[in-house]
């Protein structure tokens, strides 16, 4: 079993962050009707950055990969099983003594919102297409990461 390493730390650039041996989540993306979405929760406002939309995820255990913890993160936030994704690319924000690991993964089968099983960390989740993301409150390291990530979603297209 792998220890939890649940608690605050702070990196080099003097940020907070949750888990002391860096982060994971899961970037879930489609195609949708009007072009790229992708997969969202809204963080409980009790949380971290509470009342944002961000990507589920959370803190890694010592030794786990990031896309290990990621899955980990999605099956407990969300309940969505390893099977039900096929894993891509991976970005990195690295602060200097901490990170956090998006691993970006495309639906195996089809997944609507409205059937996946919350945990008491999100208040909801829903597909947002890429072109209204400007839209919604977005948690503010997925928002400095964006710049990163949409090309690496554009490739994911391909």
């Amino acid at each position: 079993m792998l220890a939890s390493t649940d608690g605050w730390t702070t990196c080099a650039q003097g940020h907070r962050h949750w888990g002391r041996a860096g982060a994971a989540g899961l970037l879930l993306h489609r195609d949708g009707a009007d072009g790229p979405e992708v997969l969202l929760q809204h963080r409980a406002a009790w949380s971290h950055h509470g009342g944002t939309w961000g990507t589920p995820g959370g803190a890694l255990h010592h030794g786990e990969t990031a896309a290990d913890g990621a899955l980990r993160e999605v099956r407990e936030e969300l309940g969505l099983l390893p099977d039900d994704v096929v894993l891509g690319a991976r970005s990195v924000d690295d602060h200097g003594g901490w990170a956090y690991t998006t691993v970006l993964a495309r639906p195996a089968r089809r997944i609507e919102a409205a059937d996946l099983r919350l945990d008491g960390e999100s208040d909801g989740v829903a597909w947002v297409p890429l072109s209204g993301l400007g839209e919604v409150d977005l948690h503010p390291g997925l928002a400095a990461s964006f710049g990163r990530l949409r090309p690496l979603l554009e490739d994911a297209r391909r």
